[in-house]
């Protein structure tokens, strides 16, 4: 597969920050010198997490969104390697895999103006591609029976996520969707407005939770067709969080009943987050440790099958901010997950 690009031991030490009488995380989870057949080595490797990374922003581009989601797997990997490996971390449960270079792709994407018509469907193909790489990845990750950690990128990623696990498992997956969107626009072309619309549409996603959608920003002709679909289900934020309308966790059991009768993933799009720099940043939205929670809560499950952390925009002034609120995700992820 060219398109990916393994995260090797000289990487890791020119990243890795050791300090005498402690021991890191990047000291003890696995890591690939070559690779071959991506699902024979997974499946013979004693792990049981796989971490990737997909540096693009072309979806978000394409979605006429903010761009800048490609820097958060660098930013992320240079944190979570220099946590402490203990009894809780559980690194050697882990595969640090790499990233899939989609640099060819940012480039075709950035001769474009965003303004322009015919510039967004030339992206929305190009999106189209991004999709076929992901979709095989996480095919071969969850065929090897491994759980995968996704970071970075934009949400059109969803698409193959729910695309590659339905391939493995043979039949559709759910999701549960951590977001202030439904990302469940019309299939005017992929961009990362729509991964779960096509997924839907196409029979790889059966059951779809979202959880904590803003009320300001979600289409009435969204909320109608949610409202003829069983297999679909929602809350809003504002239900949740403003009028106390519903009681948190009882939503959170309804979603996991919802979601969990067969493997699920959990989406977690950072544009949901308090004032965490994303595409679609805002300063109304759920706290830090309450998605902390929420992954912790969803993980626990037997059948939470993948973890996609996305739309976050790391650069030099939060990269410290944003590297280390995914690394406690992936962990918390991990610690709930693994048992």
């Amino acid at each position: 597969m060219e398109k990916l690009v393994l995260f090797n031991n000289s990487e890791l030490n020119n990243l890795l920050n050791k300090r005498t009488g402690e021991s890191k995380f990047g000291e003890h989870v696995t890591v690939l010198a070559s690779i071959s057949n991506i699902y024979e080595e997974l499946k013979n490797l004693d792990v049981t997490h796989v971490i990737i990374g997909l540096p693009e922003d072309v979806g978000v581009f394409a979605n006429s969104g903010l761009p800048g989601t490609y820097n958060t797997w660098k930013a992320v990997i240079k944190y979570l390697i220099n946590i402490q490996n203990n009894q809780f971390t559980n690194a050697d449960k882990v595969l640090i895999l790499g990233h899939l270079d989609f640099s060819s792709e940012m480039l075709k994407v950035s001769t474009l103006d965003q303004s322009k018509k015919k510039d967004i469907i030339k992206a929305r193909k190009i999106v189209k591609k991004i999709d076929a790489y992901v979709t095989h990845l996480i095919e071969q990750i969850v065929s090897a029976g491994k759980k995968p950690i996704i970071i970075g990128g934009g949400h059109n990623n969803a698409y193959g996520n729910i695309k590659g696990s339905a391939l493995a498992h043979g039949f559709p997956i759910n999701v549960i969707n951590f977001d202030a969107h439904t990302d469940f626009r019309p299939e005017e072309g992929r961009h990362s407005g729509n991964g779960f619309s096509y997924a839907y549409a196409e029979g790889f996603l059966k059951n779809y939770f979202v959880f904590g959608i803003h009320e300001n920003y979600t289409s009435d002709s969204i909320f109608k067709s949610f409202k003829k679909i069983k297999s679909i289900q929602y809350n809003t934020f504002e239900s949740l969080e403003i009028r106390k309308e519903l009681k948190y966790k009882h939503e959170l059991q309804r979603a996991l009943d919802h979601v969990s009768d067969k493997p699920f993933g959990i989406e977690i799009d950072c544009d949901a987050i308090e004032n965490i720099s994303s595409s679609a940043m805002t300063p109304s939205g759920f706290s830090v440790n309450k998605t902390r929670s929420f992954v912790d809560f969803f993980a626990k499950n037997d059948n939470a099958c993948y973890l996609h952390i996305c739309e976050a925009i790391a650069n030099s002034e939060n990269e410290k901010q944003i590297g280390k609120l995914i690394t406690y995700l992936i962990t918390d992820f991990i610690k709930a997950n693994g048992n």
